[in-house]
């Protein structure tokens, strides 16, 4: 297929920001590269490691570059709204990272700026892109399991992991922040089928007495509209040195018709080593014992990356490319997901059930 050239923004030069600027720059259809920071050394950095063509400390100088056509946005959470709403404006395509915003607030000012200006955004739920979970997608489409009538998602991670993510940013929860991508996955394998009631109880304890408030296990009951109850839990307070290096998760479905049952605890794949295995997301941090193939974004190997993140990448740049069709998180998608993470922490605080518009 013939495709167009691509000019490529990575905003933010963190952990996830430089994996997509090392993919953009492996793409044949990316013919320039920008990257920013808010500390120009992190954004001067990235650019030598990825070949990137131009950086600033500047986000809107490198959303607006004449030569840059769609932009990724991958600042904390918290700061998704204006380099979002900048690019839009300006008529370039977004692929932001999940979940859409912190703040509902945050996020409808994303949605109004999409619907003023027609834009194109899309939402980085990378959990849709690891070949287990594109593989349960073929047999709902393929309608094996008949109708759902309920099902679990539970995701378990260390300490050392979620701490790494609160001191980025104390807001980014382990229910907003990780929990989103299960609710995102179930209410993709569900299609159509959104929650409208939510019961929850948590236990707080590690991180509040660190001063954070983000409780260490939640576990919530979803009702769906056509009356499916699903479970979801989140345990993110594991020792320090568990041997996950990511999400360790399971996800089942009960259907008329068949059950579906995904084990993606990664523990068929183990390494020992007296050198130390190194966390890929907390620096410093390493463990003797790993499971193997359980960094969520995925792996460097024999000299390229694999997995979720880099198979999101590659569909999201070959879609501006070529237009082949995409399956990356809608804005309107991603904003039911953040509605009922948040309907999650609410009745988990209050211990009252929470409707969903």
């Amino acid at each position: 297929m013939k495709g167009k050239h691509l000019g490529i923004a990575v905003v933010g030069s963190g952990r996830i920001g430089t994996l997509r600027a090392r993919l953009a720059a492996r793409h044949p259809a990316v013919r320039f590269l920008a990257v920013s920071d808010r500390l120009e050394a992190h954004a001067r950095t990235l650019a030598e490691l990825a070949g990137a063509d131009f950086y600033s400390s500047d986000n809107d100088e490198v959303i607006a570059h004449p030569d840059v056509t769609a932009v990724f946005v991958s600042t904390p959470e918290g700061e998704h709204a204006a380099p979002v709403c900048k690019a839009l404006e300006l008529g370039k395509p977004v692929l932001v990272e999940k979940p859409l915003a912190l703040s509902l607030n945050d996020a409808q000012a994303i949605l109004d700026a999409l619907n003023a200006t027609g834009g194109l955004l899309r939402v980085g739920y990378s959990r849709r892109f690891k070949e287990c979970f594109l593989r349960a997608k073929e047999q709902m489409i393929q309608g094996r399991l008949g109708k759902v009538s309920g099902g679990l998602a539970r995701v378990y991670n260390s300490r050392a992991q979620t701490f790494a993510i609160l001191k980025r940013d104390p807001h980014a929860t382990p229910v907003l922040d990780v929990l989103t991508y299960y609710v995102d996955l179930i209410c993709w394998l569900l299609e159509g089928n959104r929650p409208v009631e939510v019961v929850a109880r948590g236990q707080s304890g590690i991180f509040r007495d660190a001063g954070y408030d983000a409780q260490d296990v939640t576990w919530a009951l979803v009702t769906f509209a056509d009356g499916a109850v699903v479970n979801f839990g989140i345990g993110y307070a594991l020792p320090a040195r568990y041997p996950t290096q990511g999400q360790s998760d399971r996800v089942e479905l009960l259907g008329t018709d068949g059950t579906l049952i995904i084990d993606d605890d990664h523990m068929e794949q183990l390494i020992f080593s007296d050198k130390g295995i190194a966390h890929p997301y907390v620096p410093g941090h390493a463990v003797e014992l790993a499971f193997l193939g359980s960094n969520s974004a995925g792996d460097w190997a024999v000299g390229d990356f694999w997995g979720p993140l880099g198979n999101e990448t590659r569909a999201w740049l070959d879609f501006l490319a070529t237009g082949r069709p995409s399956i990356h998180a809608t804005p309107e998608q991603a904003m039911l997901n953040l509605k009922t993470t948040y309907a999650i922490e609410c009745a988990a605080a209050t211990g009252q059930s929470v409707r969903l518009e």
